[in-house]
């Protein structure tokens, strides 16, 4: 079974989360450390990615170590072409749909069809949507931000996706993100959509992500809590709880 039939699966009987790290953010060593963690808190997979990347190696060196430290599924979530890696198990060969820059909605992935193929890397399709404020991923995105407000927005964005033949959607407001996407439009995209929704992006406590999940997210990403919190393995384990109960 491929990594997102597996997701979309295990996702049908609970809310999922999926812990994110940036190689930009962390040493390889400390990456593979959370990912060990995460693993045991009960977080279904490690994304590895970032908005500010500056080389290949970075990613690489990463992923390694994270695979020698944890079994979770390693799955890329790529700001270019230029930061795949052969080591992971799958990438998120997603679309940033509101970017005013072709090369965020599809000619970066011409650049990497190439790479992906000759590695045999699986690919997840997903349409990638970014709400406001947007942070660092908004700005380097070239996006045109979604209003908080405006759901109608949201919800035609997700169903194109879905229509387009995308596995996933994923609503983002932004790594450290003062307030994450609204209740409201996760409840709304979730009841217009049939695909799994994915909501990151200013998560950073057992409330927010329970809300999130009784609004009705198939996953919750976490990221920018993974960077700082003191006690990582006793509050990771506690979001995953409150989000799977």
């Amino acid at each position: 079974m491929s990594i997102a039939d597996l997701i979309i699966k295990e996702s049908k009987k609970k809310t999922l989360h999926f812990s994110l790290l940036d190689p930009d953010k962390q040493s390889p060593k400390v990456a593979g450390e959370l990912a060990k963690i995460a693993e045991e808190a009960g977080s279904s997979a490690v994304m590895v990615g970032g908005s500010t990347l500056t080389s290949c190696k970075q990613v690489d060196d990463t992923v390694k170590i994270i695979k020698n430290n944890s079994k979770l599924p390693v799955i890329l979530f790529p700001s270019g072409a230029k930061f795949l890696s052969k080591y992971a198990d799958a990438m998120f060969f997603m679309s940033l749909l509101n970017s005013r820059n072709l090369g965020y909605v599809i000619r970066e992935h011409v650049k990497g069809a190439k790479f992906v193929k000759q590695v045999g890397l699986e690919t997840i399709s997903m349409g990638y949507l970014i709400v406001e404020p947007g942070m660092t991923a908004g700005k380097v995105g070239e996006v045109d931000l979604v209003k908080r407000d405006d759901i109608g927005t949201a919800v035609g964005y997700a169903l194109a996706s879905q229509y387009l033949g995308m596995k996933f959607f994923y609503l983002e407001a932004g790594s450290g993100a003062p307030d994450p996407v609204s209740d409201e439009m996760v409840s709304a995209v979730k009841q217009k959509i049939d695909i799994p929704l994915i909501v990151g992006g200013g998560i950073r406590n057992i409330k927010e992500a329970r809300k999130k999940a009784k609004a009705g997210a198939d996953i919750i990403v976490t990221g920018t809590t993974l960077e700082t919190e003191n006690n990582l393995s006793v509050s990771l384990r506690r979001l995953v709880e409150a989000i799977e109960e």
